[in-house]
């Protein structure tokens, strides 16, 4: 063995010792280059669902019902926003660029959750993307704030705590429809009903077909497997959904007394590859939206660099 691959086992070795006794990875750290590769795939991934997931709710920004409902969704809308901005930081301090990020996913070399690729046909979606969705988001994220890798795990305390009030807000809208006329009551268990095996599938396939899990696991990056996070999604939601009079499309749900938790049907993950494949109902949608977006804004990108350049050459000439 060379005197290099004896060096990188020695790193190795103590890296692993350093995450198994939980302590940060820092960005100026020795890291194994397979835990960036890790970090910055599943980092830029949840920063581009951020970004995406402001789609299928700012559409209903100038449609919403009341100046109130309007005012909560432009700030959650906001909110997500800065998600993103966060998200993309941290995934510089691993040597990646925001500009190369945002470039694979217009390319379509990245991806984003699946979950967004779903239409948002009625305002009682707008409350289920609240209560449901961020619900489940924020069953996977609140492990992460004991991420490994430091500069992730200190973002998502913040994210986290703002989820957390997009998740009330959303549950007090759909309460709001579930409590009211019986349209209202009709649209919002129609919302449900769509959006119920979607929600479940955000978090991932099962352990036994997940690439990522097991390693991303014993790095630490992850705390728990993805049908964990989904039967304590389930769990969380089922008593929820009982008190606001709304039922599950899953014939075969049921609590099993025995294992202390309920039982839910199979997932259709056929449909689970067909949207992460870029064949959901809104995929190319999404994606068009974004990139005209991103064409419309040149001009900001390049009247900011600009100015900044034009600051640079008046603070260079000041200082001489």
């Amino acid at each position: 063995m060379s005197a290099d691959a004896i060096e990188i086992d020695g790193r190795e070795g103590a890296f692993e010792a350093h995450v198994q006794s939980e302590q940060k990875v820092e960005p100026k750290d020795w890291m194994p280059e397979a835990y960036r590769r890790t970090l910055v795939r599943q980092i830029s991934q949840h920063a581009h669902s951020e970004i995406i997931g402001m789609q299928p709710e700012g559409n209903w920004i100038t449609r919403a019902p009341s100046l109130r409902r309007k005012m909560i969704l432009i700030a959650k809308v906001q909110d997500e926003a800065g998600h993103g901005l966060y998200l993309y930081s941290a995934a510089e301090t691993l040597g990646v660029s925001r500009d190369q990020t945002e470039a694979d996913l217009r390319a379509g070399k990245a991806k984003y959750s699946s979950i967004f690729n779903y239409p948002t046909p009625t305002w009682a979606d707008i409350g289920i993307i609240g209560w449901l969705v961020d619900s489940a988001a924020i069953i996977n994220q609140v492990p992460l704030a004991r991420c490994s890798y430091g500069p992730y795990a200190r973002a998502m305390v913040r994210i986290c705590k703002e989820e957390s009030f997009h998740q009330r807000q959303g549950f007090e809208l759909s309460m709001a429809l579930a409590r009211g006329t019986p349209e209202q009551q009709a649209m919002v268990q129609e919302s449900v009903n769509r959006w119920w095996w979607p929600v479940l599938m955000m978090f991932g396939p099962n352990d036994d077909a997940s690439p990522h899990s097991a390693q991303s696991m014993a790095w630490r990056i992850k705390r728990h497997s993805n049908d964990d996070l989904r039967q304590k999604f389930v769990d969380q939601t089922i008593p929820q959904m009982e008190f606001l009079g709304l039922t599950v499309p899953d014939p075969d749900l049921k609590w099993n007394e025995a294992r202390g938790h309920y039982d839910f049907g199979e997932i259709d993950w056929a449909e689970f590859k067909r949207v992460i494949g870029g064949q959901g109902p809104c995929n190319r949608q999404r994606m068009d939206n974004y990139r005209k977006a991103h064409d419309d804004g040149a001009w900001v990108r390049e009247a900011a660099l600009a100015f900044a350049e034009k600051n640079r050459k008046s603070d260079s000439r000041a200082a001489a």
